[in-house]
Formats: C-alpha cells, sequence, structure tokens
C-alpha cells in the first residue's frame, strides 16, 4: 500500500504520485474504471435500438454533516444522479464523479463515502466509468464537494415530462415525505433537537421501471429534492398549465417530522427528499402504480395526495384538514442551507 498518509494534504492535488497514490488506492481501486484515459469510451446495445434516446445529467452534491444517519454524500450523488435520469424514464447506465477536497480531510472519510458510492451505484445498475479529484487549502472547501454526471437511455416510446400531465391525471408519492431534510437538521446539532429519525436517501430507478411497467401511460415524474414536493408541484402546474389539488389528510408525514415542524416554524412540503418521487398518472392506471411501488422497499409507503384540474392553472392548492384551502407557493429562498 503506497497511500500511507492520514489525512489528504495540497501534495495529494499537486499531479504528482502523492496525487496518483490517492487516486489509485481510494477511488480508481473501488471504481474500477474500465481503463485509466481521460475520458470514458461507452457503448451499449441499447444505444443502438432505433428511437432510442440518450439523457444527460449533472449535478454537484454538499451537505453537513458529510455521514448523517441514512447516508453521506456519496450516497447523495449516486441516488441523486440515478434518480435525475429515472424520472425521464432513462435506464442509467454510466456516471462521472469529481470530487474537490478540502486539506486536512481524512483518508478513512474517503474511503467510507467511496465505498458508499461504489455500493450504491452496483445496486442501481449504473457504472461509475471516469472521474476527476482536485485538493484545495483549508477554508476552501467545507471538507468535501462531489459533482456527478450521469448518461442513460430512454426506450423507444418513452416520452415522460411535465407538460404531458392532464386535468384528472392522479398525483402520486412513494411514501413519507421530509425525512432527509428533518435528518440533516437534527444531525447537525445546532438546535439541541432529538429525533430518531434517518434519510430516505435511495436510487429509484427500478422502482421507475416497476411503475412504467405497470402504468404505461405514466404522465411525469419528478424527484422531490431541493425544495421538496411543494416546489416540484408547482414547476409541473406551469410546464402543464394546469392546477393541482392535494389533500393535506393524505400527506404522508412521519410525527416526528411533523412535531419539528411546529417547534421550528417549518412547513414540511418545502423540506428536501432524496428518495420520493412525484409522478402523475392517468386515474385508470393509478391503483397499478400504487402497487407497483408498493411491491418495492422503495415505494412501500405509497399513496395518492392529489389530481390535476383545469381550475386554476399553473397554480398548486391544498385542501386543508378543515375543509378549507390554501394556496402552495413555490418556495421562496431556504428553509434550511446545504443538505443536498
Amino acid at each position: 500500500m503506497a497511500l500511507r498518509d492520514t489525512h489528504v494534504t495540497l501534495a495529494h492535488g499537486g499531479g504528482g504520485q502523492a496525487m496518483r497514490d490517492l487516486i489509485d488506492e481510494v477511488f480508481a481501486s473501488v471504481f474500477q474504471p474500465p481503463g485509466m484515459e481521460d475520458q470514458a469510451r461507452l457503448t451499449a446495445e441499447a444505444l443502438a435500438e432505433p428511437g432510442a434516446r440518450l439523457a444527460f445529467t449533472t449535478d454537484s452534491f454538499v451537505v453537513t454533516p458529510l455521514e448523517f444517519p441514512g447516508g453521506d454524500i456519496g450516497k447523495l450523488a449516486i441516488c441523486g444522479t440515478v434518480n435525475d435520469l429515472a424520472v425521464g424514464g432513462a435506464r442509467p447506465l454510466w456516471l462521472s464523479a469529481a470530487f474537490i477536497i478540502e486539506e486536512g480531510t481524512e483518508v478513512a472519510l474517503l474511503r467510507r463515502i467511496v465505498a458508499t458510492m461504489a455500493a450504491e451505484a452496483a445496486a442501481a445498475g449504473i457504472r461509475i466509468v471516469t472521474g476527476d479529484t482536485k485538493v484545495v487549502g483549508r477554508g476552501a472547501a467545507d471538507g468535501l464537494f462531489v459533482t456527478t454526471s450521469g448518461i442513460g437511455v430512454i426506450q423507444p416510446g418513452r416520452d415522460i415530462h411535465a407538460g404531458a400531465i392532464r386535468p384528472g391525471d392522479v398525483a402520486l408519492v412513494n411514501g413519507v415525505l421530509g425525512d432527509h431534510g428533518a435528518t440533516i437538521l437534527a444531525a447537525r446539532g445546532d438546535l439541541a433537537l432529538s429525533a430518531d429519525l434517518k434519510s430516505d436517501c435511495a436510487a429509484l430507478g427500478h422502482l421507475m421501471e416497476a411503475v412504467l411497467a405497470a402504468a404505461p401511460g405514466t404522465r411525469a415524474a419528478r424527484d422531490a429534492t431541493r425544495g421538496g414536493v411543494a416546489s416540484v408541484l408547482n414547476e409541473m402546474a406551469q410546464a402543464s398549465r394546469t392546477g393541482i389539488v392535494i389533500d393535506e389528510a393524505t400527506l404522508p408525514l412521519r410525527e416526528e417530522v411533523r412535531g419539528m415542524c411546529e417547534i421550528l416554524g417549518l412547513d414540511p412540503l418545502y423540506l428536501a427528499n432524496e428518495g420520493r418521487l412525484v409522478l402523475f398518472v392517468p386515474e385508470a392506471e393509478a391503483p397499478a402504480a400504487l402497487a407497483a411501488m408498493r411491491a418495492l422497499p422503495e415505494g412501500a409507503g405509497a399513496v395518492a395526495i392529489g389530481r390535476a384540474v383545469e381550475a386554476h392553472p399553473g397554480q398548486v392548492r391544498m385542501t386543508t384538514a378543515f375543509g378549507g384551502s390554501r394556496i402552495v407557493d413555490m418556495l421562496v429562498g431556504e428553509q434550511l442551507p446545504r443538505i443536498c
């Protein structure tokens, strides 16, 4: 083993032997990319299928703390990229991962995060094929930043997008909401909150494939990350020029999350999720879509929360527990910093 350092130093980003040892032993030995060139060369039978399309996404991940109940920044990076591909109907295939590492970061921490990434990628059926590593001085980064890009293939005939939503379509979610945002808030310890929560972070490619097999008429899907379900619903209402009505009584929330939000004056509809989809399906296919989700661990708590309507196009409204109605706006600003 050539890498004997316990913490990352600026030498590990200098392009010499120290950098090669870090890359070889911490990253390449675990990800096992096909070759060590400056690019990945991709081939797949799916690309040759007439009418198949490529889907491409990129995202950067920052979170404090880097490790939290239910995951770490590496799991966030893999799941977030997989989910961005999956909600467009793509089968995730390849992924790149770039790391900006602050001087002084523990090598053991990097090894744990990389191991998590490799395990999540394998479970999701996506391969990490290329990447990059940079080291910056103390104070120039918050421990570790990860940027990932993903490529997937959309089968011929699939056309899933928010503009396809029609009045009467049913809005579904695959489980309880707000767990990730609440978990990160509790894990920071700034507010002396105690809650038995863990992040919902999960890759949802297999769940999306199950939904599309059971409900081939699925109109649209989005993963409700930053800004939560409320922001995603607003984006979908505006893109489709339909109104959306949700029922407060059907929203799946843990009592711990409800209680935390009441104490802090937060709205759980705006809390981040990292393993939750919002889907719109034709009413006739809603039971089949729910059954398909509930058959998988990632969708065991799937429920219908509302529907698209002709009234108030571009606007989301919620029927409250008291029988009233209120507008659910897009999130303005940020409820919680650095959650994904």
